[in-house]
């Protein structure tokens, strides 16, 4: 793919081999958008088969691939503070974010769900990789590091996205019973 974009990137502009390098390119992200939907289509029709309930985290996807807003210099007109934001985020970088993939996931896995007469629910985001499965304490504390979840309360140790996912299930699962009583 690399290869193929800087060929493109040195072709005259309108001329019968920048054509060519066009139709590859276009060629080779037909072929990594076939392969994305493939793997989508595959492990929703995994997780479908194997659970009757299937809880996720309600993440706003688009305003997570959304450029963050500048914020101005109320010392120097036309100029900009720094916002937080790497040079990478946006929809107008280079680099490919994996998090719009995650919409286009979770529409497959509702439908494909909703198919087989399984069930799919979305649950509050917040405090879900704070909390700690075991006792229930909520603190940033309890997260020291991405990867690493260690409760201050109880001391219980786990990985982040363990505690994560046995949070959104549990919260799910509440939220099930909650709509059927």
């Amino acid at each position: 793919m690399q290869a193929a974009q800087q060929a493109l990137s040195r072709c005259k502009r309108g001329s019968k081999r920048r054509r060519k390098a066009v139709e590859t390119v276009a060629r080779l992200h037909r072929k990594i958008r076939r392969q994305r939907l493939d793997h989508a289509h595959k492990t929703a029709l995994g997780l479908v088969r194997e659970y009757d309930f299937i809880a996720h985290e309600d993440l706003k996807i688009r305003s997570m691939s959304k450029a963050p807003a500048p914020r101005p210099d109320p010392d120097r007109p036309g100029s900009f503070l720094p916002n937080g934001a790497s040079a990478t985020a946006g929809p107008g970088s280079t680099v490919r974010s994996p998090i719009p993939d995650g919409g286009v996931f979770l529409a497959i896995l509702a439908a494909k769900a909703e198919g087989a007469g399984r069930e799919v629910m979305a649950v509050d985001p917040r405090h879900t990789s704070r909390r700690c499965p075991a006792c229930g304490h909520t603190a940033k504390e309890n997260r020291p590091t991405r990867e690493n979840f260690h409760c201050q309360a109880c001391g219980h140790h786990a990985h982040a996205d363990t505690v994560g996912a046995q949070n959104v299930l549990r919260a799910g699962l509440a939220r099930r019973q909650a709509t059927q009583a």
